[in-house]
């Protein structure tokens, strides 16, 4: 399979093409709660308390002292289960993690601070781990602005910004990165090609650093709705499809030695001026122009042929 014919690709600006997403309904903010140690103090002591009044209305009731006793065995069971019911709000939290509150289905807010809390026993809490983390996609395969098929990977390195808009904005935040990976991914393949016939347009080898960059602000463009943050994004595969990997290679190949034989012939023909300069200035022969003519083509052979020149030497006059 041969190159495409086109001589340029489309070089779409920094913040070309960059998809519009819906702007977040929600955003994180603080839940409400207290540290959680004290409270687990506070809450042994109620319960112990609760039992301790429970029991003193058992001694009571066997002496008699019924509606007393009954008053007191009922406010200790209900202390003791009260206690109990508000311990469920006791979170631990872990560096690196958070937990997204929800009561009967509304955002609460969310608790990053490590450690041990209490919030609402009432509320569902959801773990939310805001590491960092990578996503690397598969080996994609695309075809470059001008038209040939490549293969290619990246990796993305992501956190989670927005705890709320992770949960409530999209359905899976994890999901929803990598498929928003391979889609900007692939649509920055089919804007660059793979190399720049012209040298001058952008492309996917050459231009590594700019390609890799506007991969960043597309991806970030895409999941900033989902509360996350890209911190980086690398092309780990880029290579031609196996079915046209050898006839780019010839490609390839026959573009370096027209690039070195042209650096040959502009190095040749400076060493021809310049032997002719110096043997004009500095009177040593005078060559006619025909002369100059053979001399040049004689010069121009050596310097430029493959292999070493056989000389043949003139025992007569300049022109015999």
């Amino acid at each position: 399979m041969s190159d495409s014919h086109h001589t340029s690709a489309p070089e779409p600006g920094p913040l070309a093409d960059l998809p519009e997403m819906p702007a977040p309904r929600v955003q994180e903010r603080r839940a409400l709660g207290m540290p959680g140690l004290p409270f687990l103090l506070i809450a042994l002591v109620v319960v112990l308390g609760g039992v301790a009044l429970a029991v003193a209305g058992g001694v009571r009731a066997k002496d008699h002292h019924g509606a007393a006793s009954a008053v007191m065995i009922v406010a200790g069971a209900f202390i003791v289960v009260g206690a109990l019911i508000t311990l469920f709000g006791l979170t631990q939290v872990a560096p690196g993690e958070a937990r997204v509150c929800q009561l009967f289905g509304r955002y609460q807010g969310t608790i990053r601070q490590d450690g041990l809390r209490w919030v609402n026993p009432f509320t569902s809490r959801r773990k939310i781990s805001t590491r960092l983390r990578n996503h690397e996609t598969a080996v994609l395969k695309v075809n470059d602005a001008y038209g040939n098929p490549i293969e290619l990977a990246a990796v993305v390195v992501w956190q989670v910004r927005d705890t709320a808009q992770a949960v409530f904005e999209v359905d899976d935040f994890v999901q929803f990165i990598a498929i928003q990976t391979d889609t900007a991914v692939r649509h920055i393949a089919t804007n660059y090609p793979y190399d720049a016939h012209d040298g001058e347009a952008l492309s996917l080898r050459g231009n590594s650093e700019e390609i890799t960059e506007r991969l960043s602000s597309e991806i970030s463009a895409r999941v900033e709705s989902a509360g996350v943050t890209v911190i980086e994004s690398r092309f780990t595969h880029l290579a031609y499809a196996a079915e046209i990997a050898s006839a780019m290679l010839q490609r390839q190949q026959a573009g370096a030695i027209v690039a070195a034989r042209q650096t040959i012939v502009d190095g040749a023909v400076g060493m021809v001026e310049s032997a002719l300069s110096r043997i004009a200035e500095q009177g040593i022969v005078e060559l006619d122009e025909e002369r100059k003519a053979s001399m040049v083509s004689n010069l121009l052979v050596v310097l430029c042929g493959d292999r070493a020149a056989q000389p043949v030497l003139n025992t007569g006059t300049l022109y015999q």
